[in-house]
C-alpha cells in the first residue's frame, strides 16, 4: 500500500528543507506537517538555527534560481574579488570573509548582518575596526578569518616600516595597525630608535711593523632617518658593522705597536672620523666608539715585560744614585758648617753623646764631669 501522506515535525529552532525526488521543493518553517506524497519520494533535513551558516550543496542553486526564497529565508552574501565581509552576530565581529565569498546564512534565530569593505580603498584597516580585532582570543567566542589580516603593534620607542608589495609606504609611529593582506604582500618590519650598541669581536690585524693583534671594538649608534637607511642599504646594521671593521684596519696597519700604545686613543678617533663621513649619507649616526681589548701574542708580551721591567730597574737605579748624591752633598755640607763653627761642632758632639749615654747603663767620672768634656772635645 503506498504512503499517500508523511508527517513532519519542524521545531521552533530549526528550519527544514523539503526534497521531493531530490529535487529542492520548498523551506519548512517551525510546525507540523502532512505532506501529500503520492508516488514521490520526499525528504526533510533540518537544520539548528543555532548555526546560521547555510553549508548545504543546495546553496549555489537556491541563490541562482530561488531569488524569492532566498529573499525570505536567508541573508545572503556574494563579495567580488576586490571585496571583504565582516560578519556579526547580534552586532558582534565573528568572522572576516575573504573576497568572492557566495554563502547563505539563515534567518530567525541570529541576527547576521555582513559588512562589505571594498578592497582598493586602501591596505590600512580604520582605527574602529583595529580596536575590534585586538586580542580577540580573549572574548568569549574569537574571531575567524584573521589569516587575512596583518596585525602590527609598534612599541614605544621604535616605529614600523611599511612596505606595500616591496615598496616603502610609509614610517608607523608607536600604536596598534592592521592591514589587508588580501591581493597584496603587506610587511612591517620594527625598527629600534633607541640608542643600539654593536660589538665588533675578534679582529686580527696586523700594524706596519708587522705585530698581529687582536682587538674588540665596541660602539654605539642610532637612526636619523629610517627612511633612508632603508631605502638605500638592505641592512643598515650589517653595512654598519663591515664600516666598523674596515675603520678599524685603516687605524691599526697605517701604525706602529710603539704608536698605538701610546695613544690609545688614536684609534677611537680615526674610527669616528671614518664612520662620521660614511654613514652620513645613509641617515645614521655613530654616538660612540671605544676599543674594549687589545690581546697580543705570547711572545710579544714576554718580549714587552722585559722591556717594562729594564725601565723600572733603570728608572730605580737612577733615583738610588740620586739619593746617595744628596746624602753625600748633605755630610759635606754639614762638615764644612762645623769647620767654621766650633759652637756647632761642640753641640754635634754633645748630641753624639747622648746617644752614647742612652745606651750605658752606669757612667763613673773621675776628676770631674770637665775633665769628661774638655777630654773629648778641645774648643778652639
Amino acid at each position: 500500500m503506498i504512503k499517500m501522506f508523511q508527517r513532519a515535525t519542524v521545531k521552533k529552532n530549526e528550519r527544514a528543507l523539503l526534497l521531493r525526488n531530490g529535487s529542492f521543493d520548498r523551506v519548512l518553517r517551525s510546525g507540523t506537517y502532512w505532506l501529500f506524497a503520492g508516488t514521490d519520494q520526499l525528504r526533510v533535513e533540518t537544520f539548528a538555527l543555532e548555526q546560521p551558516a547555510f553549508t548545504h550543496g543546495l546553496a549555489e542553486y537556491l541563490m541562482a534560481q530561488e531569488p524569492a526564497v532566498v529573499a525570505a529565508e536567508f541573508v545572503q552574501v556574494s563579495l567580488s574579488e576586490t571585496e571583504v565581509g565582516l560578519r556579526s552576530e547580534n552586532g558582534v565581529l565573528v568572522e572576516i570573509l575573504p573576497p568572492g565569498t557566495r554563502r547563505l546564512y539563515w534567518k530567525g534565530l541570529v541576527d547576521v548582518s555582513v559588512q562589505v569593505v571594498d578592497l582598493q580603498a586602501g591596505a590600512e584597516l580604520p582605527a574602529a575596526l583595529v580596536a575590534r580585532l585586538t586580542q580577540t582570543q580573549l572574548r568569549q567566542r574569537s574571531v575567524t578569518g584573521l589569516a587575512g589580516v596583518l596585525q602590527v603593534q609598534v612599541p614605544e620607542g621604535q616605529c614600523g616600516l611599511l612596505t606595500v608589495d616591496g615598496k616603502v609606504e610609509r614610517l608607523l609611529t608607536a600604536g596598534t595597525y592592521a592591514f589587508w593582506k588580501y591581493g597584496r604582500t603587506v610587511a612591517v618590519e620594527l625598527v629600534d630608535l633607541r640608542l643600539q650598541a654593536v660589538e665588533v669581536s675578534g679582529q686580527d690585524i696586523m700594524t706596519r711593523d708587522k705585530v698581529s693583534l687582536r682587538l674588540n671594538l665596541c660602539a654605539t649608534y642610532r637612526y636619523t632617518d629610517v627612511l633612508r637607511a632603508f631605502a638605500q642599504l638592505q641592512k643598515p646594521a650589517d653595512h654598519l658593522y663591515r664600516e666598523l671593521q674596515f675603520a678599524l684596519r685603516a687605524a691599526v696597519g697605517t701604525r706602529t705597536l710603539d704608536e698605538l700604545l701610546e695613544n690609545k686613543t688614536v684609534i677611537d678617533d680615526v674610527v669616528t672620523a671614518h664612520m662620521a663621513a660614511k654613514l652620513l649619507p645613509y641617515g645614521m649616526q655613530l654616538e660612540s666608539v671605544g676599543v674594549k681589548d687589545i690581546v697580543l701574542p705570547g711572545e710579544m708580551k714576554t718580549i714587552l715585560t722585559q722591556v717594562v721591567q729594564a725601565q723600572k730597574q733603570a728608572e730605580a737605579n737612577v733615583i738610588r744614585r740620586r739619593e746617595e748624591t744628596a746624602a753625600t752633598r748633605s755630610l759635606l755640607n754639614t762638615a764644612k758648617v762645623m769647620e767654621d763653627n766650633p759652637v756647632a761642632l761642640r753641640m754635634k758632639e754633645l748630641e753624639t753623646l747622648e746617644r752614647v749615654a742612652e745606651r750605658i747603663d752606669k757612667i763613673s767620672v773621675f776628676g770631674g764631669l770637665d775633665q769628661v768634656l774638655n777630654g773629648l772635645v778641645r774648643m778652639r
